[in-house]
């Protein structure tokens, strides 16, 4: 059972890296998106292609909802629709050029950003105890 100092921590750590992310989203591109929007676009692309079905569980919503979204994203060119490869009932939805270059850009400006604000925010013993911390976090999130 954590400690009352555990819990401070736990609670510091949640509202410090959910600043970090606004910070984050606000610098890309992809701040026009909704966050089910960019949750759909960042699974399909580490993913691949995917149906709407098994989208809409990956991401515990439910497949209308999905299909909203994924809809969004195909009137906005991101991602394409094409058939099932062994079911002709269902079609497949994967990123287009564009969508990948969305992403892309999107990555690359959270990443200048960081790295920016590293290098000007943070001396050099900071920036190795950031190292360290990142170490832990990826622990701490099983990876």
């Amino acid at each position: 059972m954590p400690d009352q100092e555990q819990e401070r921590l736990a609670a510091e750590l949640r509202a410090t890296v959910g600043l970090l992310m606004r910070h984050l989203r606000a610098v890309s591109q992809q701040g026009e998106l909704t966050a089910s929007q960019r949750a759909a676009l960042a699974r399909i692309d580490t993913e691949g292609p995917t149906t709407i079905a098994a989208l809409a569980r990956a991401e515990l919503v439910r497949p209308q909802s999905m299909r909203l979204t994924i809809g969004a994203l195909e009137d906005r060119g991101v991602v394409r629709r094409s058939p099932h490869p062994t079911d002709g009932r269902q079609v497949v939805f994967s990123l287009t050029e564009e969508g990948r270059r969305m992403l892309g850009e999107a990555r690359q400006a959270k990443q200048n950003w960081l790295a920016v604000a590293i290098a000007e925010r943070l001396d050099p013993a900071e920036q190795r105890t950031l190292a360290d911390a990142a170490e832990l976090l990826r622990r701490l999130t099983g990876e």
